[in-house]
């Protein structure tokens, strides 16, 4: 095993000794609150989950995001993630294919997602530094609906081994104009900036996975691989997830947005949908059911969210994904103002 997929494991052990199950401080979820209506005028079962990740119809809003792959015990692992997604019906994100387009021995544990589920929707991932064939590689071999590439410098500089040079934009461009499905930029738990989130709405990319501070954080993933264990004093570094949903559709109107970063209830889910996201992901909050239970306890899971998600619409008043975006929700003060002056800068 090489030290990229010996990393891969460690990702997935140190992801699960650090997963925390209530993060809605954290994201600041907890500062946002949905105005009920208290007579909604709606039958139940009249309430309509459907909508659109990548331009792809999919029967609920929320997804199970990238985690993992390259190496058997993470192929494993994709089987079952990916089974769950067959069988439920939500669209599935692989974790970064880079590995596997360095070493064939890795292929398959990102091909048996589609092998498990060769009708769904399925999201590929590879990093902002892929060149544009190598990018068409990693979609063709899971045969990917769409291309999650993603930027992760907080990452790269915590990580003992990572880069140390972050010039993206250019080669972003190549790889849309080269692969054949969207792209969109995906962040990994820091958050988007509103800098950043103006220059992506020049670029021809589909869309953005903001990837907040909440969830699981690679700086202290990272740092806890470091011989000294150095940066601690970065796990707070960037912006939460309901800070960034404030001024990404503000921002960029014209891209769809993906909110991740400590998703863990159906109320979290329709949160992010009432501030903005088209969609929404979820990934340490499944893999920590998975891996400490079972996969039918994660497809019941997925099941009960998509239950627990149509009454809370019911609550709010609100019959489709669509109605629920325009749904109206109040703000800490101190949560508004953080979002008026993220949106000053330019």
């Amino acid at each position: 095993m090489n030290q990229q997929e010996h990393r891969k494991n460690e990702h997935v052990s140190l992801a699960t000794k650090q997963f925390q199950e209530e993060t809605a401080t954290a994201t600041r979820l907890a500062e946002v609150r949905l105005v009920p209506h208290t007579m909604p005028e709606i039958n139940l079962d009249a309430v309509d989950l459907t909508t659109t990740i990548a331009g792809q119809k999919t029967t609920a809003p929320f997804f199970i995001n990238a985690m993992t792959g390259g190496t058997s015990e993470t192929g494993k692992l994709n089987q079952q993630l990916a089974t769950a997604a067959k069988e439920t019906g939500i669209a599935m994100a692989t974790g970064s294919e880079s590995v596997a387009l360095r070493s064939a021995a890795a292929q398959p544990s990102f091909t048996i997602v589609r092998q498990v589920n060769p009708a769904g929707v399925v999201l590929g991932n590879v990093s902002a530094t892929t060149s544009p064939n190598a990018a068409q590689k990693a979609v063709d071999l899971i045969n990917a609906n769409a291309l999650e590439v993603h930027v992760n410098v907080a990452q790269e500089l915590t990580m003992p081994e990572g880069e140390t040079a972050f010039h993206w934009q250019e080669n972003i461009v190549a790889i849309t104009q080269r692969v054949t499905v969207p792209v969109i930029i995906k962040e990994v738990g820091q958050g988007v900036d509103p800098r950043t989130l103006h220059t992506l709405s020049t670029l021809p990319v589909a869309g953005v996975d903001l990837g907040g501070r909440g969830g699981t954080n690679f700086i202290t993933i990272e740092n806890e691989r470091r011989p000294h264990q150095d940066m601690a004093y970065l796990k707070e570094w960037g912006l939460t997830t309901a800070e960034n949903l404030l001024i990404a559709k503000k921002i960029a109107s014209n891209l769809t947005i993906t909110a991740t970063g400590g998703i863990h209830t159906p109320l979290d889910v329709a949160k992010c949908l009432a501030l903005g996201a088209d969609n929404v992901g979820i990934a340490g909050s499944f893999l920590h059911i998975l891996i400490k239970h079972d996969l039918t306890t994660l497809v019941q899971t997925i099941e009960w969210f998509k239950d627990q998600l149509k009454r809370i619409m019911v609550l709010c008043g609100c019959k489709t994904i669509a109605e629920l975006q325009r749904a109206p929700y109040l703000l800490s003060p101190a949560l508004q103002q953080t979002a008026e002056q993220l949106l000053t800068i330019k």
